[in-house]
């Protein structure tokens, strides 16, 4: 009874059991049959025929046999041994990593120019599309008596055109070579679309053999056989040129043609079999040719709007021209892909969880910014046309100048524009004067504005009436562009100039402090001179009296304590301690390369500093003039606390004080910088006293130098609080600064306020 109900219970599953049982025995019986001992080699097709050719016969006994299969799929290890008798060389990472992977630059421009138009259409192809290649070379036979400002220029000395593109393929080849992936050359009397050929570029393969351009048929030759117009220009492979290279001697003294594009085409075809070819993996070489008296406004053809290149542009002005039209054209072509974009995603963000609402204004443009706190709330200013309500010192109404409003105004006309483009024809407006401005700055999408304009509206009959309206904008922020700059390392070392008068000496305790602290200690790259000035009473009698002697007491004390130390210091005698000639003298006495930091007795040197003054300041690039932070009087600020109280720490040290804008005393520059501005600014001043006494290192740099004068706050370069003396033997500009730093220095707007509240309590009581 027991054993039916079992088999009633598993009589639904017994197929199930039959059949895992017969695959079990199947599986077990085939494993029997292909596993048996056999002195056979495994006959694989895969190994034997194909896959892993070469690796038949493999020993399957013994110990070989445990191994099993492909050697391919064995490691072999390499044990590492370095001969202890043998000298090895230091191994040298690349500077850029870019070198270090191969990486090279896409594409290379070289121009061919001749002496009479290197001045005239040579200019206009720099003034136009020079700039947005990453490099552009113009070659040129004979070099003019004027180059160019701003110009390559490679003079190969004949003037012959073949024998100009000979040298000019050669240099190409010889100095970059290895550098680029594409080099193309064209004619100063060649308009090139430089967006267009750069985009072209990038979807072309580097590793083969491309010689691309408008294809010309040799006057009584092979019909097969093309050549690439100089005129429309052409591009050539980093693969073809180092091919050609061996070849171009030979077909220097072989090949006659007075046409210079003709001539390389006849060296290419001849010596690599290649010939010019207009279309490459579906990319097409777009060009167009220019009819006499042309107008480019007037172009309205498929050709001329696709074209990558425009030949012949027969002077500067037509060059101009040509570059306002493509310049058009771009701009329609993507303000239409943006609205076509715009359309797309708000067709696609009610698909989204937010729905329509999740689409933002303007379309494409990041949302604005949504604080988690109150502390992160971005604060509106307020503005009119003729005053600001957000000041930089800290008042409460300022007058709306410079930039500020240059960009009030344009957003203003801005706005009436936009007004007129909407309700056109039914409606047309006409400024009658703001109300209310704001205005702020959102980080993730760019300055936002809210204006309430009084706008007298105009109808089509003729009506009108006063209105206000308001609109909103955004000045969204534009692609971020990467600005390339020269290599700099912080082991740089650092010349520390220290100006000290006499009257000054008093400081030059602490800045040494500091000095032996951060510089000495640390081991940094630094160096320290004195410069001591002398007045010319106190240098006749400085055999009797020295008014420095304490401080070269203290400098001997340093020394002694560093014997690896030394430092210098150098005595001048002047009434006027002007900058410029206490760095004449300095100059002299150092190399070309020598970093300067020029201090003052009140700057307190850090590393960080350090560090930011050998990256800000680049050898024939840019000088750097930080503005340091300057601590309010304590007298003021503290007067019913301690000083040391109430900035303790670290992050209090940038509370009770301000970035002081009208001191040039600190600069970092190179020598070989400053001595170039002051050859520039010799011819002008002929040794005049007087005008050197007028001026400062600043003033030199941006009056007579080409580099960038980077002037920037530096929240490391912390000064206390002193008084200044100002000497009115300066010019009257550096007078009236040294006055206003005095006079802001001395308290914020808010402890003046009210210092004089208590004292006004103090006295009414």
């Amino acid at each position: 009874m027991r054993l039916s109900s079992l088999l009633a219970l598993f009589r639904p599953a017994l197929p199930l059991i039959l059949g895992l049982s017969l695959g079990c025995s199947l599986s077990l019986l085939t494993v029997t049959w292909t596993q048996g001992d056999t002195d056979e080699p495994c006959g694989d097709g895969l190994v034997n025929g194909g896959l892993f050719a070469g690796n038949q016969g493999h020993n399957t006994k013994g110990g070989n046999r445990a191994g099993g299969g492909n050697e391919d799929f064995q490691p072999h290890i390499v044990p590492y041994y370095r001969d202890p008798n043998k000298l090895h060389k230091k191994v040298f990472r690349t500077r850029y990593i870019h070198t270090e992977l191969g990486i090279r630059e896409r594409l290379l421009v070289g121009i061919l120019t001749s002496r009479a138009t290197l001045t005239t259409l040579a200019v206009s192809v720099n003034r136009t599309v020079a700039h947005h290649f990453h490099k552009t070379f113009f070659f040129t036979g004979v070099r003019s008596p004027k180059i160019p400002h701003g110009m390559q220029v490679v003079a190969h000395g004949d003037d012959r055109p073949v024998w100009l593109m000979y040298e000019t393929v050669r240099y190409l080849h010889q100095h970059f070579g290895g550098d680029y992936d594409w080099f193309y050359l064209a004619q100063d009397d060649t308009y090139t679309q430089a967006e267009r050929l750069s985009q072209l570029v990038s979807h072309l393969s580097a590793g083969q053999d491309l010689y691309l351009g408008r294809a010309e048929e040799f006057i009584g030759g092979d019909e097969r056989a093309r050549y690439c117009h100089g005129g429309y220009g052409y591009l050539l492979s980093r693969s073809l040129l180092a091919r050609l290279q061996p070849h171009l001697d030979t077909c220097r003294n072989d090949i006659l043609s007075v046409r210079p594009d003709e001539w390389l085409g006849r060296c290419i075809i001849d010596s690599l079999g290649l010939s010019c070819v207009e279309v490459h993996q579906e990319m097409q070489y777009r060009y167009f040719e220019l009819g006499k008296n042309a107008d480019p406004e007037r172009e309205d053809s498929a050709a001329f709007k696709n074209a990558f290149t425009v030949h012949p542009v027969s002077d500067p002005t037509l060059m101009y021209r040509l570059h306002k039209r493509f310049s058009q054209i771009e701009l329609e072509r993507t303000n239409l892909q943006i609205q076509q974009l715009q359309v797309q995603i708000s067709n696609l963000s009610s698909l989204t969880p937010e729905g329509k609402a999740g689409a933002t204004w303007p379309i494409g443009i990041n949302s604005p910014f949504k604080p988690k706190t109150r502390f992160e709330v971005i604060n509106w200013e307020y503005f009119t046309e003729e005053h600001i309500y957000s000041c930089i010192d800290g008042a409460p109404k300022c007058e709306l100048r410079g930039a500020d409003r240059a960009d009030v105004t344009d957003v203003v006309e801005t706005a009436v524009e936009r007004l007129n483009e909407h309700y056109q024809p039914v409606l047309r407006f006409r400024k009658q004067r703001l109300l209310n401005g704001y205005r702020r700055f959102d980080p993730t999408r760019g300055m936002e504005y809210t204006l309430d304009l009084a706008l007298e509206a105009f109808t089509q009959k003729g009506h009108s009436q006063v209105i206000a309206k308001r609109v909103g904008l955004l000045r969204p922020l534009s692609s971020i562009e990467i600005i390339p700059m020269p290599y700099v390392t912080e082991a740089t070392r650092v010349q520390v100039i220290l100006p000290v008068t006499a009257h000054e000496q008093d400081y030059v305790g602490n800045f040494l402090d500091m000095y032996v602290m951060n510089a000495l200690d640390t081991h940094d790259n630094v160096l320290l001179t004195f410069l001591f000035i002398y007045e010319p009473f106190d240098a006749q009698r400085v055999s009797q009296n020295d008014v420095f002697s304490g401080i070269k007491s203290m400098i001997g004390e340093v020394e002694k304590r560093y014997a690896d130390v030394k430092i210098l210091w150098i005595s001048v005698k002047t009434e006027v301690p002007s900058q410029v000639k206490l760095m004449d003298i300095i100059s002299k006495k150092h190399p070309v390369d020598t970093l300067f930091f020029l201090a003052s007795v009140w700057t307190e040197v850090n590393t960080d500093f350090l560090n930011r003054c050998r990256m800000n300041a680049i050898s024939n690039w840019q000088v750097f003039f930080p503005i340091h932070f300057q601590e309010y009087s304590p007298a003021i600020v503290y007067r019913d606390q301690q000083p040391s109280v109430a900035s303790s720490s670290a992050a209090e040290s940038l509370k009770d004080g301000h970035f002081d804008r009208h001191v040039f005393e600190e600069a970092c520059f190179y020598n070989a910088d400053y001595m170039a501005a002051r050859t520039k600014m010799a011819a002008d001043i002929l040794d005049n006293d007087e005008m050197l006494e007028s001026m400062d290192v600043y003033e030199i740099f941006v009056r007579y130098s080409s580099l960038h004068v980077f002037r920037a706050v530096e929240p490391a370069l912390v000064q206390k609080y002193v008084r200044r003396t100002c000497n009115p033997r300066f010019s009257e500009d550096i007078y009236h600064r040294c006055v206003l730093s005095n006079l802001e220095g001395l308290a914020s707007r808010s402890h003046l306020a009210m210092a004089l509240f208590e004292q006004e309590q103090a006295n009414s009581t």
